[in-house]
């Protein structure tokens, strides 16, 4: 089965995914589906010193979808572009992933509206997988839904569960929900609800976590909203880039500054080896009828080939199939917050809270005469990059 690779996406491409590409399939074995420029594909190709074969396939497409493009109006317009023919082959079971380090919120769109959702769930979720002191801790979702229900995080905190074990290969994985403080009265309605019904799944749940235990190995999986969660990812990001240049004006300041980086130059790229997020690849969107793999934008050929690891890992353990699986033996999620007063209470005013927010958009919604005319797809939100 190909992993089809969105050769034209990202601020790197074709020159880093082709690159990417050949990597991967030197090293792992797995056959590739190029999809995009078939002439800048081949350029690539013989750059690298190959060729096109069984093992590294081209699929013409026409267009591309840029980075900057909106991502509603790309999924509109551009219908024979490299990354919605990479899902069309997928769709089509000629393929049994998309790689793509391009416009993210077109490939959060086209996941959903070309291969679906699973049984069972509602949202699909980004995980992202961040350094921590021992291992890594993956981050649920890392900005594929703004605003979410109580469900939502408890289909957030299975799947996690699910891609820590089966794909990451730990074998009980702790879980735990994002909050302003560990106790139980801390966090919003959302989250206290999605707590009670967490605290009676057959899952090492551990409770409320802070934003420390991100880094500091106190959780292996955790679970948050796309907004939070993308906030906690980008600063992450920015602080290891404040770092790195603290570091280096520090070592270069001086002749003892300089000695004192030879003697701990080993140690050091020991360190930038575990935060390299090169090293992760992409991220996973997890709960679509399909595989798909986010890579950052500007990644390079070395986390091109690590995100078509990471397809490959998870098409290799089911990771899709283990999600349903453990999707369709969870009790309603009434049950589940039934168990005391104080819990059918919160969910009963959710319920309600939500369900009057829904029935206002479904107003308002045909009150916007034909937004889609002539379009074969649901308009999908955008999702933060």
């Amino acid at each position: 089965m190909h992993i089809a690779l969105d050769a034209m996406g990202g601020d790197l491409a074709p020159q880093a995914a082709v690159a990417g590409a050949v990597q991967a399939a030197q090293e792992y074995g797995v056959s590739l589906l190029l999809v995009g420029d078939r002439e800048k594909i081949r350029h690539e190709l013989r750059r690298n010193g190959q060729r096109e074969s069984s093992q590294l396939v081209i699929q013409h497409a026409s267009e591309v979808i840029e980075m900057g493009d909106s991502p509603v109006a790309a999924l509109r317009r551009k219908r024979d572009s490299s990354l919605r023919v990479a899902f069309t082959h997928v769709k089509d079971g000629k393929a049994g992933a998309v790689v793509s380090a391009g416009n993210s919120g077109a490939v959060l769109g086209l996941a959903v509206t070309r291969l679906g959702c699973l049984p069972d769930v509602e949202r699909p979720a980004i995980v992202t997988v961040v350094p921590a002191l021992s291992g890594r801790t993956c981050l649920v979702d890392a900005g594929a839904n703004v605003e979410c229900k109580p469900v939502h995080l408890v289909q957030f905190a299975i799947m996690g569960e699910v891609y820590a074990r089966v794909v990451r290969g730990i074998q009980s994985p702790r879980v735990g929900v994002l909050s302003n403080g560990e106790e139980d009265s801390k966090g919003t309605e959302t989250t206290r609800a999605a707590h009670t019904v967490l605290s009676r799944l057959p899952l090492n749940y551990i409770g409320y976590i802070e934003g420390r235990e991100l880094n500091n190995s106190g959780v292996d999986v955790a679970v948050t909203d796309g907004f939070t969660g993308n906030i906690a990812l980008k600063t992450m990001e920015g602080f290891y880039d404040f770092t790195q240049g603290q570091l280096r004006s520090l070592f270069a300041s001086s002749w003892r500054g300089k000695l004192a980086f030879l003697l701990l130059k080993r140690s050091f790229a020991d360190l930038r080896a575990s935060i390299d997020y090169d090293e992760v690849g992409g991220a996973p969107l997890l709960g679509t009828d399909g595989v798909t793999i986010i890579a950052h934008g500007s990644s390079s050929p070395k986390a091109i080939k690590n995100a078509i690891r990471v397809a490959h890992e998870s098409l290799q353990r089911g990771v899709n199939q283990h999600i349903t699986e453990s999707l369709q033996r969870l009790p309603s999620m009434e049950t589940l917050a039934a168990g005391d007063g104080r819990g059918r209470r919160i969910w009963s005013q959710l319920r309600q809270k939500f369900r009057s927010t829904k029935d206002a958009g479904a107003e308002a919604k045909r009150a916007t005469p034909n937004r889609l005319a002539n379009s074969d797809e649901t308009e999908p939100s955008e999702p933060t990059e």
